[in-house]
Order: C-alpha cells, then sequence, then structure tokens
C-alpha cells in the first residue's frame, strides 16, 4: 500500500495545502496521506502559532469528508522540537513491510531541507513527493539537496533552464516532482478574510474550517488562545482517544 506523511504547522489548514494532497494521492495512488501537525516545529522560532488542539481540530474538518486523508497525532506528545527524521521513523515503525511510504512537501519548504536535522539520512528514509510551482528549475531542486548529495556545478547548470518537474534519481531515494498545484494561499490572505465574513474566509479554508476559526475567533487581534496547559493537554488527549476508538473500528 503506498502511504505519504505530509507535515507542517497547518496553521491553519488551507485550500493549498488540500490542492496538493488531491494532486499527489491522484498521481501517485495513495491510500492514505498522514497530515502530521508538528507540535513544536523546529524551524519557526518565536513566531506566535496556534495550538495544537485548534490546528488537529481544523485539520479533522478539512480532512473528514476524504477517508484518504487521516490527521495525526503523532507529533501530539512532544515538548521538543519535531524533527521530521523521527517522526518519519516513527511511523515507518508502525508499517507493514510491503508499505510504501513517501513524503510529501511543497518545494520552498524542500529548498530548505539541507538546514534540517540529518537531511541525507531522511532522504534515505523514502521517497520524497515535490509539490512544484512556476518559477523554479531542476537546479534549484539540486542545489537545495544535502552537500553529499549535491550534483556537481556542471550538472547543476545544465539543469539551470529545465522547469522543477520529473522524477529525480539519487542513490538512497527518488525524488518525484509534482506539477500542475497552483493554489496558492497565504497566511496574509488568511488573516485579512478572517476578519470578514465566513463566506469570504472559505475562499482560502474548507467551509467547516473557516466557520470554525470564526467560532474560536482565530487569526485576529481579539483571538482568544487557551492559557491552561493542563485544559490544551485534556483536548489533545480527548483527540487521541478519539483517533484510536476510530482506527478500533475500522478493523
Amino acid at each position: 500500500m503506498k502511504l505519504a506523511l505530509f507535515g507542517g504547522t497547518f496553521d491553519p489548514v488551507h485550500r493549498g495545502h488540500l490542492a496538493v494532497a488531491h494532486a499527489a494521492a491522484q498521481q501517485f495512488e495513495l491510500a492514505t496521506i498522514f497530515f502530521v501537525p508538528a507540535n513544536v516545529p523546529p524551524h519557526k522560532g518565536n513566531r506566535p502559532l496556534t495550538s495544537f488542539p485548534h490546528r488537529y481540530a481544523m485539520l479533522a474538518l478539512a480532512t473528514a469528508e476524504d477517508q484518504r486523508f487521516v490527521p495525526s497525532l503523532l507529533e501530539a506528545d512532544s515538548t521538543e522540537p519535531n524533527y521530521s527524521i523521527q517522526t518519519v521513523r516513527r511511523l515507518k515503525a508502525s508499517l507493514k513491510k510491503s508499505d510504501e511510504l513517501y513524503f510529501l512537501i511543497g518545494i520552498d519548504a524542500f529548498l530548505e531541507i539541507s538546514t534540517w536535522r540529518q537531511p541525507a539520512q531522511l532522504l534515505n528514509e523514502c521517497d520524497f513527493i515535490v509539490a512544484s510551482r512556476p518559477g523554479y528549475s531542476l537546479a534549484d531542486v539540486g542545489e537545495a539537496l544535502p552537500e553529499t548529495l549535491r550534483p556537481a556545478p556542471a550538472v547543476l547548470q545544465a539543469l539551470r533552464k529545465q522547469e522543477a518537474s520529473g522524477t529525480i534519481a539519487l542513490p538512497s531515494t527518488t525524488i518525484h516532482l509534482l506539477s500542475g498545484v497552483n493554489e496558492s494561499v497565504s497566511s496574509t490572505q488568511i488573516r485579512v478574510a478572517a476578519a470578514k465574513s465566513v463566506r469570504q474566509l472559505s475562499r482560502h479554508v474548507p467551509e467547516a474550517v473557516a466557520g470554525y476559526i470564526k467560532k474560536e475567533r482565530l487569526y485576529s487581534s481579539t483571538s482568544a488562545q487557551p492559557k491552561n496547559e493542563r485544559a490544551k493537554n485534556s483536548k489533545v488527549l480527548s483527540f487521541r482517544r478519539a483517533h484510536i476508538r476510530s482506527h478500533k473500528e475500522q478493523e
């Protein structure tokens, strides 16, 4: 069975994320895509982040209508930075030997992969599906690779005029470039729309997510963020129990 791990902050999950997931599922015949929100993202610095329970709840709403999409609690327990290599290994430990795992990622994030924890080892763990966009070349993808996997300068120069599409085969992994997904959504657009109507906000996020954002007053100057850590932990626990129960019902 083919599966994919789709990680990120998902703050919030929006139509761009779902467009990438739908395209990847169709093109690569993925049976399941695990949407894994990071509890403590290592690359976000001091940027304010919506609490994990809210982000997970929005993911659950956004993915409810597609059985292939599963909101995951893989990183819910962590109080330390969530490194992708650890998450991938945890997920692989729960899979069957016959399963094929892909790492689904947008090209903007992929271009920073050499700064991640153990990038070469991460690329060795599974194949990658990179959602490309117009304006990027194969050289951009090659230059983003860790030094030990990076093509020679002459090769990169030859790739400069070739758009980022097709497949890149490396000794340890294969990078599949997913083209044709042009749904672009920015956090600025979401925050502007959050101060308006659900209808306006639904242009950028699923309608159910828009309703949740308005109800919880997220992404505005009057946002009510949870202050009690115990309350946050209890919410995460309740999500986890529901997640486990749903899996048992499917078995």
